[in-house]
């Protein structure tokens, strides 16, 4: 059990911690939630001891072993698969003890010892653990130098793993995996069979891998029995009651100084007014937690093309003579949302560079509108930053005949105010510099907006902004993100990018999840055909939002077929030397044709969800 009892902490005199208690059960799987800043992290080097409290006490277990991952592992010529197995400390020295004892009764005591910890299916152990964080066999026999940074945190993340101490502490572990490893690892920290808690932005981990969550917020840490999506409905429950209670008070503080301020010179009811000022002071307003701080985005808003923006042709793209992807026929509508499906190394990332034109066709068409303007956020565009200048000077480099007022308008549209507008971008958080590293990469009003794992380093209100700035958004959106959560609410495509191929995948995310956890195994038809469980409330509110998203789509297509169609009826169009130009609304008019049969399939489609959840 791990207990922390009335601490006290601050850092250059900001306290983080007054008199901050909980208790941690044995063996529970703890969600580590607050704001950026807050403290979470320093909680975690207070638990391992490399801080020291001002004040109170956290204790653990005798002898109780607690693990985390510190950093990436070196580049060493040591393999993957040696570098997990050489976390297990105790088995090491017991092997290599074995290899030297003489002693008869010590043999026996190493022996039996390395049976009680399972030390000979180890080797198996690890290697699954290192699969489930994406390396196939062969790269698990190749040295931690052939890896780059990103990958050698996975090994870290794996060899704490395969450890097994009795307290687990993760930071943040998703922000270096993809969806295939970060689903991998909600399953495995659910059976893990210690102690654990996770600092995570991620709901989806946080409703399926905890069960409970510790929140710090006000300096203070509140622990509630519950996933994620419970805690979040208890706390704004709690925010609702504070706020009605504070409007109450409020409400008779200002009856109590209206008669203060009518009366206070009147010498016949001064003392009454003196009671009534005593009666406002013994009144205390609800302590309600602290207001989210400016989370918002505003993605400018482009303006409309006829579909489609992009469309490919047999199309084959790849590095140097190596094709990564060949035979793709892909066509992409401004009013497309989709998810890139695929096990890390597939080639995701390799289509959005294609799409993005950072990379070039190798065989193949792609078509492009004319007009297309196309947004790009990938992770590593936060380290490119320049960190000696501010969020106000990047726009005044890229947009320098642009007014500063407007330059302060568009950062403050991403939640970055007037404080991180002059403040240099080495000194900003993790979060401020997405935020602007997103908001440069919409400068231009995309039509297109392709964003590779854009939620790294957001925490969980700021994605909660993104799902709702993606859903107003009116240009196409491509998705790379290991956040399940994100996905479900802003996809309405899914492609499965896998050996070669990109392909529609026809069923929905939580068929891929388990798919995934089945280890590619065919999904069981008849579990598939089960009754689905009733849907919830919000589950019945997402579906009717998608139906109005679907009714606004066709509406706007059989606008746009309207008009291409008057335009068709005009007899001059057909005079010989318009000819080409016939040809090109007739094209226009075939392509909207096409869309608008696509538009009304998926509107049916979403009928029928909610048809289908609301008769439950």
């Amino acid at each position: 059990m791990l207990r922390i009892e009335d601490i006290t902490y601050a850092i250059d005199g900001r306290p983080l911690f007054e008199g901050a208690s909980a208790t941690i059960p044995t063996g529970h799987k703890v969600g580590l939630v607050g704001r950026n800043g807050a403290g979470k992290t320093t909680l975690f080097r207070l638990i391992r001891g490399e801080l020291a409290l001002e004040s109170g006490e956290i204790s653990l277990p005798t002898r109780a072993r607690i693990g985390g991952v510190a950093q990436e592992v070196p580049g060493s010529e040591v393999s993957l698969i040696d570098t997990v197995l050489e976390a297990d400390t105790e088995r090491a020295e017991l092997l290599a003890e074995a290899e030297t004892a003489t002693d008869g009764t010590r043999i026996a005591e190493v022996q039996t010892r390395l049976a009680d910890i399972d030390a000979w299916s180890a080797e198996a152990r690890a290697s699954s653990i290192l699969k489930g964080l994406g390396f196939t066999d062969e790269e698990q026999r190749m040295p931690c130098s052939a890896f780059s940074g990103g990958w050698r945190m996975r090994v870290a993340l794996a060899a704490v793993l395969f450890a097994a101490p009795d307290l687990l502490l993760l930071d943040e572990p998703t922000n270096y995996l993809d969806l295939e490893g970060a689903l991998w690892l909600e399953s495995y920290l659910a059976k893990y069979p210690h102690t654990v808690i996770v600092i995570s932005h991620d709901r989806g981990l946080l409703n399926r891998a905890v069960g409970s969550i510790l929140h710090l917020e006000d300096r203070k840490l509140t622990y509630y029995a519950v996933p994620y999506d419970q805690f979040a409905e208890r706390r704004a429950e709690k925010i609702a009651q504070a706020e009605a209670e504070n409007v109450k008070a409020k409400a008779r503080i200002a009856h109590l100084q209206s008669f203060v301020d009518r009366f206070r010179y009147k010498a016949s009811k001064a003392v009454q007014a003196q009671s009534r000022l005593k009666m406002i002071e013994r009144i205390k307003l609800v302590a309600t937690p602290q207001e989210a701080a400016l989370r918002k985005f505003t993605f400018p808003e482009p303006e409309e093309l006829s579909p489609p923006i992009i469309s490919l042709e047999n199309a084959a793209t790849g590095y140097g003579e190596r094709k990564v992807l060949r035979g793709m026929t892909l066509r992409i509508d401004q009013d497309d949302r989709i998810a890139l499906l695929g096990r890390n190394g597939q080639g995701k990332s390799t289509l959005a560079k294609l799409l993005s034109d950072r990379l070039g066709l190798m065989d193949g068409r792609m078509t492009k509108a004319r007009k297309l303007r196309i947004g790009y956020f990938a992770q590593h565009q936060v380290d490119e930053l320049r960190v000696e200048e501010t969020p106000l000077e990047h726009l005044r480099r890229l947009l320098p005949g642009e007014l500063p007022g407007k330059h302060r308008a568009r950062l403050g549209g991403f939640g970055l105010g007037a404080a991180q507008a002059e403040t240099v971008v080495g000194k900003l958080s993790g979060g401020q510099k997405a935020r602007l590293s997103l908001m440069l990469a919409t400068l231009d009003a995309p039509h297109l907006l392709i964003l590779d794992e854009p939620t790294n380093h957001l925490d969980i209100e700021s994605r909660e902004a993104l799902v709702e700035a993606l859903t107003e958004y009116t240009g196409a959106v491509i998705l790379v993100s290991h956040d399940m959560h994100l996905l479900s609410l802003v996809a309405d495509r899914l492609w499965l990018v896998k050996d070669g191929h990109v392909t529609p995948y026809e069923e929905d995310l939580e068929a891929y999840r388990r798919m995934l956890l089945s280890s590619d195994k065919p999904v069981d038809k008849a579990r598939a055909e089960k009754p689905k469980p009733v849907a919830s409330r919000e589950q019945k509110l997402a579906l009717r939002a998608e139906v109005r998203k679907c009714e606004a789509r066709v509406e706007k297509l059989n606008d746009m077929r309207d008009k291409l169609a008057k335009k068709l009826a005009d007899p001059g169009l057909y005079e010989p030397e318009k000819l080409g130009e016939m040809e090109v609304w007739q094209k226009k008019y075939a392509e909207v044709m096409d869309g608008l049969d696509r538009a009304e399939g998926l509107w049916m489609q979403a009928q029928e969800k909610l048809e289908a959840a609301e008769t439950h």
